[in-house]
C-alpha cells in the first residue's frame, strides 16, 4: 500500500479562507501607435530627441542605421529617435545605439538623419 500525498488546498479555496478577487483583463482591441511612458526626451545640440531603445527580440526586418549606413539586423538591441515635435514620429529612424551616441561627431558631411 502506498502512502497517500496530501494536497493542500489553496488558501482562495479552503473553506472560511479569502475570497478570490476578480483579476482586470486588459482592454482588448488593437494597439494603436507606440505605448507611451517607454521613451525617453534627450536634448543634442542638434535638437530635441525622442528615443526608445529596442532589445530587438520582436524585429523582423532590417533597418539602415543614418550614421554609419550599414544595416540593423533582426533581434539586434538599437535605438529609434525622431524629433520632438508635432509631426516628428514620421522621421523616425532606427540607429545602432552607439552611431547615435556618436552622431555629432560625424562631421559635415552628413545629414542628421
Amino acid at each position: 500500500m502506498s502512502p497517500r500525498r496530501v494536497r493542500r488546498k489553496d488558501p482562495f479555496e479552503r473553506p472560511g479562507g479569502r475570497r478570490r478577487r476578480s483579476v482586470p483583463t486588459p482592454p482588448s482591441g488593437p494597439v494603436t501607435g507606440f505605448p507611451k511612458g517607454m521613451d525617453r526626451i534627450e536634448e543634442w545640440p542638434d535638437g530635441e530627441w525622442r528615443v526608445r531603445s529596442l532589445t530587438g527580440a520582436n524585429s523582423e526586418r532590417a533597418y539602415r542605421c543614418p550614421g554609419c549606413d550599414q544595416e540593423i539586423r533582426p533581434g539586434l538591441p538599437h535605438i529609434v529617435s525622431w524629433p520632438n515635435w508635432r509631426g516628428g514620429e514620421e522621421e523616425r529612424r532606427h540607429w545602432h545605439t552607439p552611431c547615435w551616441r556618436k552622431r555629432l561627431d560625424r562631421g559635415n558631411g552628413r545629414s542628421r538623419y
